[in-house]
């Protein structure tokens, strides 16, 4: 089958491999689609993401599977079911079985992995052993009602859903969110309908004013043209009560140090390829604190599963408003071009 391989820093390479076998307690997925990750996809080819700068690699993490094979001992799918998450299993050594790949979960593969953790627990192999990972916790069904193409969104959705209960905003809060980028506009939709009072949507991009209104920014600031500390002040004049960077730039936080008001938080979602920085807090209040979450707390992001697909089928959020170009696995080297050109897109989809 084919996938998508880092084969050495800044080259990615369409590759064959084998066809996963599967274990008992697993099911074999056929590929439907999988979402392109700006941030973290990209720092792995360019070897910027921490503790994962192992080449060659299998990339890819937002994929939908449908079910083809079921192992005997398998309990929660049946062939035809759409599974969220689905990968590639490593060998002992690391690399996928019969290859010299090593693994960023592989979830552009033709083929994927689901497994069982309520099987592997009837096996003695569940929660708190060896080798049990808590992401199993994330394979979910996607309803029937729901495209699979569009889908993959719902990978997206329930990790910003975790966040933004762990940072902990929501009603009566004001917020200020760096980025309208799908993550962005996402914090900012899940704020709006969490009970966030007041949001700042800040961009360098003026064409991303309408998106993040449609997402329901309150207020929009281009950064590329107006002092973003005088354009927020005069907005929220007390200041946010919680400042987010959903794009990765460490200079980000010091400027939330005069947005963010007394006992405020800063959180830190995207990801940078810088690991260390000068903080300088003097225009800070006395009291705040900065919380990073930059990686998903698996069994949070499985909990939310259930409220988006209850969003969606409200009508309240639409997964199509997140995806600006659906691709062909066969031109996904397209889709990353794209990427590192910074056209102006939302999420992109690769389509099997």
């Amino acid at each position: 089958m084919k996938t998508l391989a880092v084969t050495t820093k800044h080259k990615l390479e369409v590759v064959e491999v084998p066809m996963p076998k599967i274990a008992d307690d697993c099911v074999l997925t056929k590929t439907l689609s999988c979402g392109v990750c700006n941030g973290t996809d990209t720092k792995i080819l360019h070897g910027s993401f921490k503790g994962l700068d192992t080449y060659p690699c299998l990339l890819g993490h937002e994929a939908i599977g449908e079910v083809v094979e079921v192992g005997k001992k398998v309990k929660q799918w049946r062939v035809g079911d759409r599974i969220t998450l689905p990968y590639l299993e490593m060998g002992a050594d690391g690399k996928y079985p019969g290859t010299e790949y090593y693994s960023a979960w592989s979830a552009y593969s033709e083929y994927t992995v689901a497994r069982d953790w309520q099987a592997m627990a009837e096996m003695g192999c569940g929660p708190g052993t060896p080798g049990f990972w808590d992401g199993y916790y994330t394979q979910k069904v996607l309803p029937v009602d729901i495209d699979p193409v569009y889908g993959a969104m719902v990978n997206t959705f329930r990790e910003v859903l975790a966040a933004c209960k762990n940072f902990g905003f929501g009603t009566g809060h004001d917020m200020v969110v760096f980025g309208a980028g799908p993550v962005g506009l996402t914090f900012v939709k899940f704020a709006k309908l969490l009970g966030v009072s007041n949001v700042v949507s800040v961009d360098i991009m003026e064409e991303k004013r309408a998106e993040a209104e449609k997402a329901g920014a309150d207020y929009f600031v281009n950064s590329s043209k107006d002092d973003v500390v005088e354009a927020v002040r005069d907005i929220l004049p007390n200041g946010a009560d919680f400042v987010l960077d959903a794009v990765g730039v460490n200079d980000l936080i010091n400027t939330a140090m005069y947005l963010v008001k007394d006992n405020g938080q800063i959180c830190v979602y995207g990801i940078s390829p810088k690991l260390e920085m000068n903080l300088a807090w003097a225009a800070a209040p006395y009291n705040w604190s900065v919380k990073f979450l930059q990686f998903p707390v698996k069994a949070q992001e499985a909990a939310a599963h259930d409220q988006i697909i209850t969003w969606v089928r409200m009508g309240v959020l639409n997964l199509e408003d997140y995806v600006s170009h659906i691709i062909p696995f066969e031109n996904i080297l397209d889709a990353f071009d794209m990427v590192e050109k910074k056209i102006p897109v939302k999420k992109i989809v690769i389509k099997y």
